[in-house]
This record gives structure tokens, C-alpha cells and sequence, in this order.
């Protein structure tokens, strides 16, 4: 008796997409310095991303998937949106593990920007790149005081600030009035140069970063000329009410109580108010109550107050601060098993 053995299956041949672009300089920009960003893609997706001029061709299994990042991407350029590298990653993450086709589409109308949540600045226009910081947007727009908490990196500072310049440059405010508490953290205000603006200074430069980026270095130093931009330490707070302003304090978890009530107390007619701060980074004296903490207890049941936690997950930094964050608190975490 004869056994026939078949002949072995031939290889298929990788899934093959072309996609064409049809203005290079943005193509250019979606490509990344050096086509990094198509680096990115082709190792996330384990696909192969061929560049020619503003042509690309794209070879393997999830060709489909890395056509329709890339379309995604291209189309928030066209409209103004910039994107970094780090939103990038997040979201081949995301559709990494996606295992459904509406779940992939949910990751791409995340990518997308959610249009209807953009802030709209002199500079950019800004888009929400996490779930959470779509919401926080949508509290932004709609409440009086907003409480935004979370660790370093997840945009809470940043969107308040882009929020507050485009409620600004709508005439929707006549002023932003932006604090932080100048606690020490292992230096003393006394020993450090210059008068008291430089001083504090060191204390505001998150937020003068996030106002250049949002507003453009001339309309700052113009604004701050004419008064409609004010940055000042929590203390020179005190005895003032805030009208038509938006007012922002920033890393809050250093307030006393008595310093979170005072400036809560602030806030006026025709006002907006964002408090932003980081619960596992406070710097006060041990055993001192942080007020963020205590505003958030006390607050906890009224319902115009908005509160909005982020998480590991929304961290837009690069994508190594993400991970700092999880070892710090599992060091953390192990350490409070031990003292049990």
C-alpha cells in the first residue's frame, strides 16, 4: 500500500498595505525624527513600515491595525493636533490588547483626540489622550471647582492652565490668577539668592512652562505686564477676593488646612476654580495634615464640587516615568506590609 504524503502549505504572504500622504512636510512630522515613530509601530505591532518620500508601504499580520494608527495620527496633524511620541506608545499599547474589533475601535477614537474635547489655545490645540483626561476636560468646562489628583505626568496641571488660556482669550475671563505653596523640600527659602520673586520663582515654573506652551512667550510677558496673568505664592492670597478669574493652585498636598480653606474662600463672582496636587508626594512637616487631603474629605458630598483621580495609566511623560511610578509604590506598599 502507497502513502501519499501532501505537499506542505505555501507560506502565505505577509498582508501588504500601501498608503500614501499626500502632504510631505506633514507626513514628515508623522514620521518622526529619523522615522522613529514608524520604528515605534513596526515594533509594537511586529509589522514591517517602509518609508519612500511620503509613501509607505506596510507588511504583516496587523498591517491593517498600524494603517489605521497612522491614519489616525495624520489626520489630528492635519487638523492641528500635535501628538508626542509618549501618546504614541500608549496607544499601541492599548491596541495591543485589544482583542475585539470594537475595542480596537474604542483605542482609535481615544487616539483621535476626541474632537469635542479639544482646547483650543493660541499656540495648539490640545486633545485628551486617556479616558480620564477626557473627563477631567468635560469637568473643566461644565464645574465652578474642580479638584485634579494623581501623580506627576498625567496632564492635570497642564490642561487646568491650556483651560484657563483658552477661557481667557473667549473673554470668558478677565484674569488668571495661577499659586502654588512654596514649601521647602530640603532647602531653605532664606539661603537661596535674590529678592522674594526669585525666590519663588524656582517654586512657579511648572506653571510659567505650561502657559509658554499654551500662549506663547510674548502674550505672557504682555499679559503679565497688563495684569491679566498673575502668579503668586498661596500666602499673598490671603484677604482677596478673585472675580472673574480663573484661579489654579497647583500641588496642593503642601496646603495646611487652614491654607486650602483660606484660598478656597476665594473664589468670586463669575469665577472658575482648579485645585491640582498629588497626595503620595507631600512635602510637609511629618505628622501635619495636608489640606488637600482634608478639603477632599470635607468636600467629598457636594455635588458641585468635580473631582477627577488619575492614575499610573495616564502618565503622558515619557514612557519610563510610568514605570518609576509603579516601582515607587510597590516599595511603598511593601513597606507599609512590614510596619503591619
Amino acid at each position: 500500500m502507497t502513502t501519499r504524503h501532501s505537499a506542505p502549505p505555501a507560506a502565505e504572504a505577509p498582508h501588504s498595505l500601501q498608503m500614501h500622504l499626500p502632504d510631505n512636510k506633514l507626513a514628515q512630522q508623522l514620521f518622526g525624527p529619523h522615522n522613529a515613530h514608524l520604528d515605534i509601530i513596526s515594533k509594537k505591532l511586529d509589522v514591517q513600515v517602509h518609508a519612500r518620500g511620503n509613501h509607505l508601504t506596510i507588511k504583516g499580520a496587523r498591517a491593517e491595525a498600524a494603517k489605521a494608527v497612522l491614519d489616525v495620527f495624520y489626520s489630528r496633524i492635519v487638523n492641528g493636533s500635535e501628538f508626542e511620541t509618549r501618546e504614541l506608545e500608549l496607544t499601541l499599547d492599548k491596541l495591543h490588547l485589544a482583542h475585539s474589533e470594537t475595542q480596537v475601535r474604542d483605542v482609535l477614537s481615544l487616539a483621535s483626540g476626541y474632537a469635542d474635547y479639544a482646547i483650543r489655545t493660541r499656540k495648539r490645540t490640545i486633545l485628551p489622550r486617556t479616558d480620564n483626561q477626557a473627563h477631567y476636560i468635560r469637568l473643566l468646562r461644565g464645574q465652578e471647582l474642580v479638584f485634579g489628583l494623581g501623580p506627576a505626568g498625567t496632564g492635570k496641571t497642564f490642561l487646568a492652565v491650556a483651560r484657563a488660556v483658552e477661557m481667557l482669550l473667549a473673554g470668558e475671563v478677565e484674569r488668571l490668577v495661577l499659586s502654588r505653596p512654596a514649601v521647602e523640600a530640603g532647602e531653605r527659602l532664606g539661603f537661596l539668592p535674590g529678592d522674594m520673586k526669585e525666590k519663588v520663582d524656582p517654586y512657579l515654573r511648572p506653571l510659567y512652562d505650561a502657559l509658554h506652551e499654551t500662549l506663547g512667550s510674548d502674550q505672557v510677558e504682555r499679559r503679565m505686564t497688563a495684569g491679566e496673568i498673575e502668579i503668586a505664592p498661596l500666602a499673598f492670597m490671603r484677604g482677596r477676593t478673585l472675580s472673574h478669574a480663573y484661579v489654579i493652585l497647583d500641588e496642593a498636598q503642601n496646603t495646611t488646612p487652614v491654607q486650602m480653606k483660606m484660598f478656597l474662600t476665594r473664589l468670586g463672582e463669575g469665577s472658575r476654580m482648579v485645585v491640582t496636587g498629588d497626595l503620595s508626594q507631600i512635602d510637609l512637616p511629618s505628622g501635619q495634615r495636608s489640606g488637600l487631603f482634608d478639603a477632599l474629605e470635607t468636600l467629598s458630598d457636594v455635588p458641585e464640587v468635580g473631582m477627577q483621580q488619575f492614575d499610573q495609566g495616564d502618565v503622558v511623560r515619557h514612557r519610563l516615568v510610568g514605570a518609576i511610578i509603579r516601582a515607587y509604590d510597590a516599595r511603598d506598599a511593601k513597606a507599609r506590609g512590614r510596619q503591619r
